[in-house]
């Protein structure tokens, strides 16, 4: 058989083939790019755009919050935050070294950092720094490396306010306090725009504003600044002075409900939070219950009067200074014989006010507690509120009504005790407590009778005489009406014998009642742990400041303050046995 090749194409003709090939090929290439550059010029150009056009975003400014007067409790202030793409840091090979010594870091940790999250093109580095310092860094232009401005919350008073206005966190929302509170008022919604950066992504113009951000609304609360430092400093001064473990006060104005002061010991600062404790964070005048001892028995008085047995006249037999209530003995810490209501204030009777508990239905005191907003929260809007207790319905048997009358077996906050008292300071009227600034008076909702409350009052001066419990909250050139307070701990289900919450509740002027403020000393251990020896003198210090700082008119005489004010020697004050406490 005879072998057939198949013929080869001579080097020409191949040579041809190539030619028209590469022609061909370069032809498509014109043609596609004439295409480009006459017809479809929109797609270089949103290419080109690709890669140097970048959306960024716009960060809102926080809202300020202000006290009533204008001054600024909470201002946001212009902060970069260094972040860095780890793919393009990587790419360009940057100096970790050198770059941790500019951010203030351990290499070791950077590089860490950076490796873990090699595949990403976004991790922090460094937030909110101040602009001069992040500007050292950006400024030796490490690859990958960028500023973003962000805002940081300030607090010009720190610790004066830290419990009442809260913080923010770093993405700049609020956490606690009224930041947490209102947040959604003083927050602003972002904005973005369109920037033209060069290849090591500086940026070189503005380009466009695709949504303008918008900042948060600012709030004037209803707290005076100035208030609020003389009663964070008083308190703090009467904590350290009895080795207290806490302590608690609470300003409110009678004719509207807001708060003009909230304080709290321990306190921290807001602005560096580095070694906050738990203790510390919370705002005890809302949050925190007691049982508020003798407190409540302008209360009970109440109770009597509406009942129509009693008058103020009304005269009660507490000898021999005790009486039994089923297997329960109450007594008071002196026999007083006969008194009458003014004297059960004055003299802090427990004995006068359980009687009087004893003579009325069981329902009576615990249906005016819950008429007067205890075992309910004020709604004040405040985050983390506690609502009190009060013993259910089944639990109102005779020692449960009895001890209830002198306030033991209810727990109530701070606050809620500053709103009761404001009903008797306002002739009867239960207004809305309001951490935020209201403009005139707040028409409210009656609770008690006006001539039950209006009669309360010269009974409640009483306390501040030298007849009293009270005397050390007098206020030089006003007239004071008030109650001490001082109650056994409880501790392991039962009540410690040497832990005392001690506590003041007090209202001025007299002749026309503005202000009610609260003191709670928490186990104050040394100097004494009776209401009107703990508490009643803080009382005294932040109401004479509050009233001078708020314009409000003396209504008392030097001579009436003077004798008033005037202490006996601490060697003729006789300890008593705690068993009847005032």
């Amino acid at each position: 058989m005879s072998n057939k090749t198949t013929p080869s194409l001579p080097y020409q003709g191949r040579h041809w083939v190539v030619m028209i090939c590469i022609v061909s090929v370069f032809a498509v290439l014109a043609a596609r790019a004439g295409y480009l550059m006459v017809i479809d010029q929109e797609f270089l150009q949103r290419q080109g755009d690709a890669r140097i056009l970048r959306t960024e975003p716009i960060m809102a400014m926080r809202g300020v919050i202000r006290d009533r007067n204008g001054t600024p409790l909470a201002v946001s202030t212009p902060v970069i935050t260094l972040w860095m793409n780890p793919r393009e840091a990587l790419a360009a090979n940057v100096d970790l070294d050198v770059l941790a010594k500019h951010i203030a870091m351990s290499p070791a940790a950077l590089k860490k950092r950076v490796r873990n999250n090699q595949t990403k093109q976004f991790i922090y580095l460094q937030r909110h720094m101040a602009p001069a310092k992040a500007e050292e860094v950006l400024v030796k232009r490490f690859p990958g490396v960028y500023g973003l401005q962000e805002y940081r919350r300030f607090y010009p008073e720190a610790d004066a306010t830290a419990h009442i206005i809260g913080f923010t966190d770093l993405e700049d929302m609020g956490r606690e306090g009224l930041e947490l509170a209102l947040n959604d008022t003083l927050a602003g919604q972002p904005g973005s725009k369109r920037v033209v950066k060069d290849r090591l992504g500086n940026r070189v113009k503005d380009v466009a504003l695709l949504k303008a951000a918008r900042p948060g609304q600012d709030v004037h609360l209803s707290i005076d600044a100035r208030v609020q430092y003389a009663a964070f400093r008083e308190l703090a001064r009467g904590v350290s002075e009895h080795n207290a473990s806490a302590g608690v006060l609470v300003s409110l104005d009678v004719e509207t409900g807001e708060v003009l002061a909230m304080v709290n010991m321990p306190a921290y600062n807001p602005n560096n939070r580095s070694t906050l404790t738990n203790s510390a964070l919370r705002n005890r005048a809302v949050t925190d219950m007691f049982e508020p001892g003798s407190t409540v028995k302008t209360f009970t008085v109440i109770a009597a009067l509406e009942s129509g047995k009693y008058t103020s006249r009304s005269l009660f037999d507490t000898n021999p200074g005790n009486m039994r209530v089923v297997n329960k003995t109450i007594r008071d810490h002196n026999n007083y014989g006969m008194m009458d209501l003014a004297t059960l204030l004055s003299k802090s009777s427990n004995v006068a006010s359980a009687q009087i508990a004893m003579a009325l239905p069981r329902n009576t005191l615990p249906l005016l507690h819950y008429r007067l907003g205890f075992g309910a929260r004020t709604n004040s809007g405040f985050p983390g509120e506690s609502a009190g207790i009060l013993q259910p319905p089944e639990r109102w048997n005779p020692v449960e009504v009895a001890t209830m009358s002198y306030g033991y077996g209810m727990t109530v906050t701070a606050l809620q005790m500053a709103q009761a008292y404001a009903i008797v300071a306002s002739g009867g009227i239960r207004r809305p407590v309001s951490f935020l600034k209201v403009e005139g008076p707040i028409a409210g909702e009656r609770v008690v009778d006006e001539s039950i409350a209006r009669s309360l009052i010269p009974m409640l001066e009483s306390v501040i005489s030298k007849e009293g419990t009270a005397m050390r909250a007098a206020v030089p050139g006003y007239r004071v009406a008030g109650k001490t307070g001082t109650a056994h701990k409880a501790s392991g289900g039962s009540y410690a014998r040497d832990q005392y919450m001690s506590t003041f509740v007090g209202l001025a002027p007299v002749s026309a009642p503005k202000v009610v403020t609260v003191v709670v000393i928490d186990n104050p251990r040394t100097g004494g742990y009776y209401g009107g020896v703990a508490a009643a003198p803080v009382f005294s210090r932040v109401m004479s400041e509050t009233l001078r700082l708020m314009n409000i008119d003396p209504d008392r005489s030097a001579e009436r303050m003077a004798e008033q004010i005037r202490l006996p020697h601490p060697s003729t004050m006789v300890t008593v046995n705690p068993g009847g406490l005032r």
